[in-house]
């Protein structure tokens, strides 16, 4: 792969500086190094999408020149994007030695019109879309080709059928991982209306017993109110029942004599 040339700046603002950084135009990146200190920059949102534009991966190799030094060689590592917008939001760099090998995911390109698919009514189902391998970075490539043409319904390659150059590249993922199939159609299937129904009305009595919890526990509240108002209603009407009680009691008493 070849290396192309990127020109940054060194950046001192982090946090909520870097967040002015962005809507200025300029992508805050970060630059590692083996046995060397962090380096904080910052690069033209501009100018670094134009040197990604027509790369597959986003692994490559830069020649990076940063305040005017001399230019590093650099792996870019990794590429944050906004959620919505997906504009790059954030860049990490990792400094390398042309002469050391290293491990990196190379993506797989799936090539051809499967058999399965035109003349037998598959699916073709991308499992794997990449491999983690070992390489020098002289060797680094943009995608490892998979020719997925001969295959049938039901069938799937693994990453032991991605041609690679064994005197290059080490494989690190497992060989029996599948990296593409193709699947047989799935038939439709009818929900039953009274299934359906029970599946929605499930979040209604999850919200129901929420709603309950919470007037249960406002109406404790009040029940401890009227309980303490009930008893004081209570103890206020003992005399009056005492009251009302005596005029039988002599009552009963005269009959007695």
């Amino acid at each position: 792969m070849k290396a192309v040339k990127v020109v940054a700046q060194p950046r001192e603002v982090k946090g909520a500086g870097a967040r002015r950084l962005r809507r200025s135009g300029i992508v805050p990146a970060i630059v590692y190094g083996a046995g060397k200190e962090t380096r904080m920059i910052q690069l033209s949102a501009h100018d670094f999408d134009q040197v990604l534009k027509g790369h597959m991966g986003e692994h490559m190799i830069m020649d990076l020149e940063v305040g005017g030094e001399s230019p590093v060689k650099v792996l870019l590592k990794d590429i944050q994007h906004h959620p919505v917008s997906h504009k790059i939001i954030h860049a990490d760099f990792n400094e390398i030695s042309m002469t050391k090998k290293l491990r990196i995911e190379i993506p797989i390109k799936l090539v051809g019109d499967p058999v399965g698919v035109t003349q037998q009514g598959g699916i073709l189902e991308p499992i794997t879309r990449s491999i983690m391998v070992e390489c020098l970075p002289t060797d680094i490539v943009e995608s490892f080709t998979l020719d997925v043409s001969a295959m049938n319904i039901g069938e799937s390659l693994l990453a032991a059928s991605i041609p690679v150059d064994k005197s290059k590249y080490t494989v690190l993922t497992l060989p029996d991982q599948a990296i593409v199939k193709i699947s047989v159609p799935k038939a439709e299937e009818e929900v039953a209306p009274a299934a359906a129904e029970a599946g929605a009305a499930e979040p209604e009595v999850i919200t129901e017993k929420k709603v309950e919890g919470e007037e249960g526990e406002e109406g404790a509240e009040e029940g401890k109110k009227e309980g303490k108002g009930g008893e004081a209603k209570k103890e206020a009407a003992k005399p009056e029942a005492a009251k009302a009680a005596k005029p039988e009691a002599k009552a009963e008493g005269k009959k007695a004599k």
